[in-house]
């Protein structure tokens, strides 16, 4: 289990740290790592990784893998926790079920109450929160997958530093010829924050939404997906070009710069990804 902090958020960790603890019917083996901070005041049975600088969030999380045993792999974000104590084997029983499925994402509910982000609902079509489906992204603050699967995606795209990390694990996770399932049934906590709040946000997301691209998918699919995306954000934010400047220096960015770590999926892949329900071009 791996949980990710920068010290910023004691309160929320203590919480999410007690959740992990009080999962029932599982052997744990709990890391905290600590990006660009030393982890303190840790509950017996965590231990803490500090890594000396910030190194972003897909590679905080890989670096807790590293030192973490186990067949399944499991991440919280440092302000999510389990309200539930069979959690873990709850969805560890589901995986058993249906092999087919290599990485699950719960439904995300606010603990005090507040609206759900649609986006926690990764799926074109919302509907009702609480109904399970195959996904072609995931939410990443509290995501878990059989080991073997994680370690053949070669983890967290690490050099996205921040956002679109999880629609790559997804994608790459179908690509094993597996699932990604939104399981409506499991819940987790995590508070009903504006993403926007990173003081980046609008750039990462433009130049990894490139990126991500470049990494995964067939050459003839690349502009295609990239020129979709600007559609949609052309769309949102026209009456917000104070939105739209930082997000095309940011998409400017990502035909610039090479991410590395092409991997791309196969045609196979994308003929099961349409056949399930999204072609991965949006």
């Amino acid at each position: 289990m791996v949980s990710l902090t920068q010290g910023r958020r004691p309160d929320d960790l203590a919480v999410g740290l007690a959740s992990l603890l009080a999962q029932t019917g599982v052997t744990l083996d709990i890391v905290c790592v600590g990006n660009g901070v030393e982890p303190s005041g840790l509950p017996n049975g965590v231990r803490a990784l500090a890594l000396p600088d910030n190194v972003g969030i897909p590679a905080g999380r890989n670096r807790g893998a590293e030192v973490v045993s186990g067949e399944y792999v499991f991440f919280l974000d440092d302000d999510a926790s389990l309200p539930s104590p069979t959690f873990l084997a709850d969805a560890i029983a589901l995986l058993r079920r249906q092999p087919d499925i290599g990485l699950l994402q719960p439904r995300v509910v606010d603990p005090s109450g507040r609206t759900s982000p649609r986006r926690w609902v990764p799926r074109l079509r919302k509907g009702d929160a609480a109904d399970s489906s195959d996904v072609f992204s995931v939410w990443e603050g509290a995501t878990l997958l059989p080991r073997d699967v994680f370690d053949r995606c070669e983890g967290w795209g690490e050099p996205y530093f921040y956002a679109h990390e999880g629609i790559e694990l997804a994608w790459r996770v179908w690509a094993q010829a597996r699932r990604v399932q939104y399981a409506g049934d499991l819940v987790a906590h995590h508070p009903a924050i504006d993403p926007t709040r990173h003081s980046q946000y609008y750039r990462l997301n433009a130049r990894n939404r490139v990126w991500l691209a470049k990494r995964n998918l067939p050459w003839p699919l690349v502009p295609v997906y990239v020129a979709s995306w600007t559609l949609v954000q052309m769309l949102r934010w026209a009456r917000h070009p104070d939105r739209l400047r930082p997000w095309f220096a940011g998409w400017r960015e990502g035909w610039l710069t090479s991410p590395g770590g092409r991997q791309p999926m196969g045609w196979s892949t994308v003929l099961r990804m349409s056949r399930a329900g999204r072609v991965p071009v949006l």
